[in-house]
């Protein structure tokens, strides 16, 4: 069974249609890259439970706390800071980002910071070899690019249906676990993942041809695999997406491009790590009442059902009484 892990309501997001990277980013004077307060929001806090963490996650918590790790949300925003410059740097430098994320809940935030920022993606099964055997992969996606080209000049008409239906199949598939890289022409400079625990095989490629790796790591994975740890809930989307569009922002402020929450100013004032536990014990209390109820409710329901069927039942076992009673009477003389 799935270890359970504490996370923060989610607000789905709204789509917002692709940006190009063309007007000048333009941060608001005193902004920060990013702040507690944002963190915070976004439930980027909870670590695992207690009993599930690796220890060298250590620096980064801030407290245990009904029963899960509280991250210290000072030091992400020091790790983002970092890893900010850092991947900004490196896109500055003529370089391209790679973004892995494969957990379902965050492969729309994946796809979308990605194109945003004119990076590559990948949110399907991570293929062994995607960088350590890049020329085998070259040859898939030119395989696709070949499929789009003949659709493109019409040759699926000349052909028989059952060939095209196998061809389109094909093409499925290879968009599916390629169409994120299909225009990466060479081995990436930077490799940014949700979860490296889960992504352990891209950053275990990446770690062999010594692309600098950067990551939200969680309080149950090892930071000695990752060259940029962002230490943050790696599991609630709000979280994910937060940390995300921050990347994409240091690729997009590279290039002159829109920045969407980079270095944007918070209402009111900024927050303490003090302030941050007393929102999560807030939250917990929260959760505990909603959990309760659920339970109350449900007992109530399963109640009720047992009364429709005791009704349902005493009135066959009442019918079947009467028939009985009907065939047993004698017949008149």
């Amino acid at each position: 069974m799935e270890e359970e892990k504490v996370v923060v309501e989610e607000v789905q997001a709204e789509e917002t249609a692709e940006q190009p990277v063309m007007v000048e980013a333009a941060p608001e004077e005193g902004a920060q890259i990013i702040t507690i307060k944002k963190l915070l929001e976004a439930g980027s806090q909870f670590g695992h439970q207690t009993k599930r963490w690796n220890p060298k996650m250590a620096p980064y918590i801030y407290a245990p706390r009904n029963g899960i790790y509280i991250i210290d949300l000072q030091k992400t925003v020091d790790c983002v800071i970092n890893a900010y410059n850092a991947l900004k740097d490196i896109t500055e430098k003529g370089g391209k980002a790679l973004f892995v994320g494969t957990k379902k809940q965050i492969k729309d935030v994946i796809i979308e910071e990605a194109t945003r920022s004119g990076s590559f993606y990948v949110t399907q099964r991570w293929l062994g070899g995607t960088l350590t055997n890049f020329k085998t992969i070259q040859k898939r996606i030119k395989r696709l690019k070949d499929i789009e080209k003949m659709e493109e000049d019409g040759v699926f008409e000349n052909l028989p249906k059952k060939e095209v239906l196998q061809i389109r199949k094909e093409q499925e598939r290879l968009e599916k676990f390629f169409g994120g890289i299909k225009e990466m022409r060479k081995l990436p400079n930077a490799v940014f993942v949700i979860d490296p625990r889960v992504e352990h095989n891209a950053v275990a490629e990446a770690r062999k041809l010594n692309i600098p790796v950067f990551a939200i790591v969680d309080t149950n994975s090892d930071p000695d695999v990752v060259d940029y740890v962002i230490p943050a809930n790696d599991d609630a989307v709000r979280s994910v997406k937060l940390i995300t569009t921050v990347m994409a922002d240091a690729v997009c402020e590279a290039k002159g491009g829109v920045l969407a929450v980079a270095y944007t100013k918070d209402e009111g004032e900024e927050i303490s790590m003090n302030e941050v536990i007393k929102s999560s014990d807030k939250q917990a209390e929260a959760r505990k009442l909603a959990k309760q109820q659920q339970q109350k409710e449900k007992e109530e329901k399963r109640a009720q059902m047992n009364r429709q069927n005791k009704k349902v039942n005493e009135k066959k076992e009442t019918e079947v009484e009467n028939v009985s009673t009907t065939k047993e009477e004698p017949k008149g003389e």
